[in-house]
């Protein structure tokens, strides 16, 4: 008998959940994108409405959440352009518009491994956590805690190559629970996986589709709650 394999929340679409992603923009006419609600472009000279993603990136990251959750209502939170960096200063200011704004999810595919700014974003993190704001960030960049991921009251993610696409695992350490995700985007017809984008920014949106399936079932639920129901639906759960 063959046994298949344990896709989490698979009945539910994230009908109604407010998700931001804070990345290059998103490009809303690409097919795995299918429209965005909204968006902003946050920079050194404010805000502005020009969320158009030049770079791909963004894209990217809203189709790998869009396969998960197709009726989720995402917005593009731009915070660079052609390249893929940005300071600590613009993206707590994203953040903040994501709260603000009343996002149910914030996506955040990036960090600084700066511990410098450590205490500015526990703060924003707190602003996030009153609203019942959910924000899922990768927990490590290159081997170094990157923040806003290494928090509590974030959902830390990390890479796993082995993880199917469609399934998430958890790890429990001593501090926290830790989500791993495929690194791997939607993949493109005539493209081979080694040439298109992957990497844990992949990893980060793939888990937010979860999250974002997760959030529409338990509308509610505080943060810890929310987490506790992940780590029950996950495809794997160990303890280190």
């Amino acid at each position: 008998m063959r046994i298949e394999p344990k896709i989490p929340f698979d009945d539910l679409t994230g009908r109604g959940v407010r998700v931001a992603i804070i990345d290059s923009g998103v490009n809303p006419a690409h097919p795995h994108v299918a429209g965005v609600a909204g968006g902003v472009c946050v920079n050194a000279d404010g805000e502005s409405p020009n969320y158009l993603d030049y770079a791909g990136h963004g894209t990217a990251v809203a189709g790998a959440i869009r396969e998960k959750a197709p009726a989720a209502l995402l917005y593009a939170v731009k915070v660079f352009d052609q390249h893929l960096r940005t300071n600590a200063e613009t993206i707590i200011r994203a953040i903040d518009w994501a709260i603000e704004n009343e996002m149910n999810i914030i996506n955040l595919s990036l960090g600084t491994i700066n511990q410098s700014h450590r205490e500015r974003f526990e703060q924003v993190v707190a602003r996030a956590s009153e609203r019942n704001v959910v924000l899922v960030a990768a927990l490590e960049m290159n081997g170094q805690f990157s923040l806003p991921g290494c928090l509590p009251s974030v959902i830390a993610t990390q890479l796993d190559w082995e993880c199917r696409r469609e399934t998430y695992r958890c790890a429990i350490t001593d501090s926290r629970p830790v989500f791993f995700a495929s690194g791997y985007p939607r993949s493109i017809p005539g493209v081979q996986p080694e040439r298109n984008l992957a990497g844990t920014s992949f990893a980060v949106a793939n888990m937010t589709g979860f999250v974002t399936r997760a959030r529409q079932a338990f509308s509610a639920a505080p943060f810890e709650e929310l987490e506790r129901k992940l780590i029950e639906a996950c495809v794997r759960l160990t303890f280190i």
